[in-house]
């Protein structure tokens, strides 16, 4: 049974507060801003998104505003969308783009967190019962809220001794038991052959059996995304690429901002009766601009996550390893056809650019090797992609020792009257902005229309008309391909019409509509051009957060880029030099923040043992090859090739080989990788032991021939 709570208020009541606040308001708010009503809890909004320049424009006009909050990810989104339903006059701006930081680059998950409770249990620490208690909350309320950027996802926790059967068991059943009413599915026990058979990828020796508990999973930054334009359709301002660049104060007391429009480089000044530090790791910078000798207090640490294909995983059912080698938590999670593996928890510098590094992608590598069966190689070269997020755990500036890290979030008023909200998790987004938007109308004696928060069972963006059938009405309606469809479903609920009407005609007779941006994955031209209406400015706006496509697989963004840039230019008005310089920056993200740079450098560590000749003369069978000057020959042709120069390798071997040195997982062979194969065919030197293994087969197989060569000129000489 829903639990969306539906406040229901008479026409007349209605109208006679909003009258009444918009008249007591100063600046006359009546002409500029329109305050939520409660009805929208369940009704979908038809106020049509302003577009980027009108939000600018808005944010130019000299309105005063209740609360301006500065940072545009989960937990300011939340807040923005808390603010503006109170009714609120309410401004957001984010430096970057929504979602650019760390709410992009999580597990993915919706949890209350197994591990808190363990230690809630044996610890008997109330507080950190309370956090689980309140994630759960959270949990299913994003998994009611938005249907169709969530679902329910079991995570298997396979047992290898028989002690911790029961030891598992009566914790996750705590767990379901925490959760209450709100819980998602019950969990169960799985006997030995029963675990094989939903997670065949899984080292049977020892195994014991499994647990299976139920989580939340999300496409999160499509959902930092929807909140944010569901605020922007419930009345507040909101604007990406818009800096904060100074604070402004009258009697000691925040009472404005300088704002900088960060692709136009134009400055001004903006009025707010209360200003809200949401920023994550760079926390720190914002309470410095309130007070240069505040004690900082956010101790960033970095998580690694790497993307491997889809076939490492069970389409819906994760893996959850619960003590590493160094004692975190890893988790194996499908996700978007791909596979999610991590994270990683390491101290490091706060940046807006981070990135992976080699040795934490390799320590996720080895991690999930040790809980997977032999059949199945655990390869660097199948990492398809890698990110780092920061995440900004916090001491807390209430209390008197602030040594101690906070293990949930933090709000926190400066005597000027900032407020920071800081620290906490994706899936308590939504009760860490009620509790910063309660501190923001104490502290500044805000008068909102709605004194108590709204947003418990408030939809969000897309999902007022979605059903789990709607993609069906996509192909009959509009004749798009059924995995386009259901992609179109899942990322836009019942917005994917709008988008479907956006597609361009395909010339097939099937799919009529609907042309794709990159031939392995389901994104199309139409999502590039709503992606603008989403307020998408960049090329790596729209690769990393409107489509997920450079988080999914590093090398099919770059060769999509073009296309996506071409769309871009045509909504945007972008000169061919813009164009140039959308490709070259989006190209250095997808380098160092996407992995593709850790990715090359890895690969390139395989060594090419030919002499100076041998490399030219493979250099010259690859241009001849390469007729067509492509810069890249195909698996056919090289085995043709090999043919034709009487080497004989089977296509297994080649295709074992490729494994390993295409990490652009394209199967397009460039030169230094055609290279690096015929080095691996040649010699046995080599780095990996799948290039050492194809190598030995060739040298036996070459041994094998010379000696039955032997043998047949012995007999013929034996003849005579």
């Amino acid at each position: 049974m829903s639990r969306r709570r539906l406040v229901v208020c008479g026409a007349g009541v209605a109208s006679a507060a909003l009258a009444a606040w918009s008249l007591s308001a100063d600046d006359k708010p009546g002409q500029w801003y329109n305050a939520a009503t409660v009805s929208a809890k369940s009704e979908r909004k038809k106020r049509p998104l302003p577009s980027r320049a009108d939000q600018v424009k808005n944010l130019q006009a000299g309105h005063t505003y209740d609360i301006l909050i500065i940072g545009g990810g989960a937990t300011g989104s939340g807040c923005a969308l808390d603010a503006t339903t109170r009714g609120l006059r309410t401004a957001m701006v984010e430096a970057d783009d929504f979602a650019s930081g760390t709410s992009s680059r999580s597990t993915k998950l919706i949890h209350g967190g197994v591990r808190y409770l363990q230690k809630a249990i044996f610890h008997l620490d109330y507080d950190q019962y309370k956090m689980v208690k309140e994630a759960l909350h959270e949990r299913a309320n994003m998994l009611e809220v938005a249907p169709h950027l969530t679902r329910a996802l079991p995570i298997l926790l396979p047992v290898y001794k028989w002690w911790q059967v029961p030891y598992y068991w009566f914790g996750i059943k705590m767990y379901d038991l925490v959760a209450g009413d709100r819980n998602v599915k019950s969990s169960y026990y799985l006997s030995k052959k029963n675990t094989l058979e939903l997670f065949p990828m899984l080292k049977s020796d020892n195994l014991c059996g499994g647990i299976v508990y139920y989580d939340g999973q999300q496409d999160d930054a499509r959902m930092n995304l929807a909140i944010a334009l569901t605020a922007a359709r419930h009345g507040a301002t909101i604007a990406n690429h818009v800096s904060v660049t100074k604070l402004y104060k009258n009697a000691g007391k925040l009472n404005g901002a300088r704002l900088r429009d960060e692709l136009t480089g134009k400055e001004w000044d903006i009025k707010a009766k209360c200003i809200i530090n949401a920023t994550g790791p760079f926390t720190d910078t914002i309470r410095k601009m309130d007070d240069q000798n505040v004690k900082e207090i956010c101790c960033p640490s970095s998580g690694v996550h790497i993307v491997l294909p889809g076939y490492y995983s069970p389409e819906h059912m994760g893996l959850l390893d619960p003590a590493t080698s160094d004692g975190r938590v890893i988790f194996f999670l499908p996700w978007l056809k791909g596979t999610i593996a991590g994270t990683t928890d390491l101290p490091c510098q706060v940046t807006h650019n981070p990135k992976p590094t080699e040795d934490e992608i390799l320590f996720i590598l080895t991690e999930v090797k040790n809980y997977l069966n032999p059949d199945v190689e655990v390869r660097r070269g199948d990492v398809l992609s890698a990110w780092s997020g920061i995440r900004p755990l916090v001491s807390d500036p209430n209390k008197p020792d602030t040594q101690s890290l906070a293990r949930n979030h933090i709000v926190h008023v400066s005597p000027s009257g900032l407020v920071t909200i800081a620290g906490g998790k994706w899936t308590t987004y939504r009760a860490m902005a009620m509790e910063t938007i309660d501190a923001a109308i104490e502290s500044a004696n805000l008068k909102p229309l709605f004194k108590e928060c709204q947003t418990d069972g408030f939809l969000i963006e897309g999902a007022h008309g979605w059903t789990p059938t709607m993609y069906i009405r996509l192909v009959q309606d509009f004749g798009l391909e059924m995995e386009v469809a259901q992609h179109l479903a899942k990322s836009y609920g019942d917005r994917a019409f709008a988008v479907a009407k956006m597609a361009s005609m395909t010339g097939k007779r099937w799919p009529i509509i609907g042309n794709k941006v990159h031939p392995e994955f389901p994104y199309i031209d139409a999502e590039i051009r709503y992606g603008v209406r989403e307020y998408a400015c960049t090329a790596v706006d729209m690769i990393a957060r409107r489509l997920r496509l450079a988080f999914l697989n590093v090398q099919a963004a770059i060769e999509a880029l073009p296309t996506i840039v071409d769309i871009m230019a045509e909504e945007l008005k972008w000169s061919d030099a813009e164009k140039k310089k959308q490709i070259k920056v989006a190209g250095e993200f997808l380098s160092t923040e996407m992995g593709q740079l850790v990715n090359r450098a890895s690969r390139d560590k395989i060594p090419i043992n030919l002499s100076k000749d041998e490399i030219q003369t493979y250099i010259k069978r690859f241009q001849i090859i390469d007729a067509d000057r492509k810069g890249y020959v195909s698996i056919n042709d090289i085995r043709r090739s090999l043919k034709n120069y009487g080497e004989e390798v089977t296509g297994e071997q080649l295709h074992e080989i490729l494994k390993e040195i295409d990490t652009n997982m394209n199967g397009q062979v460039e030169l230094d990788e055609y290279l690096q194969m015929m080095s691996a065919i040649k010699s046995g030197h080599v780095a990996y032991s799948r290039f050492a293994r194809m190598a030995e087969m060739e040298e036996e197989h070459h041994e094998r021939e010379a000696l039955k060569k032997q043998i047949t000129v012995e007999r013929s000489g034996g003849g005579l």
